[in-house]
């Protein structure tokens, strides 16, 4: 499954707070890189969000709460859409709706 995890930096965090926290926990064997399937920050620092693939939202918590301390999270199950087979979707509702 596919998460989609918004974090802001809360106002007190420093840049070396992060880079140590994230070193700590990736030398811990707590995070795998494949697991990470994107890591999007937002220009101007501070916030950003992550793509990560876990099987339950008990191990996406469990790699998220090492960092509550120096940012907020704002966490979502996604998934991906085939964007021609959703037009397509979406004419045959506008359609049968029409009917």
């Amino acid at each position: 499954m596919l998460w989609y995890c918004a974090f802001t930096w809360y106002p007190h965090t420093k840049r070396f707070d992060v880079a140590k926290r994230i070193l700590q926990q990736h030398d811990a064997g707590k995070h795998r890189s494949e697991q990470v399937r994107g890591w999007y920050n937002l220009a101007g620092g501070g916030s950003g969000f992550l793509i990560v693939e876990a099987n339950d939202p008990q191990n996406l918590t469990a790699m998220l709460q090492p960092y509550m301390d120096l940012m907020s999270w704002d966490v979502r199950a996604i998934y991906g859409v085939d964007y021609n087979k959703e037009i397509e979707k979406l004419r045959q509702t506008v359609m049968q709706a029409a009917h």
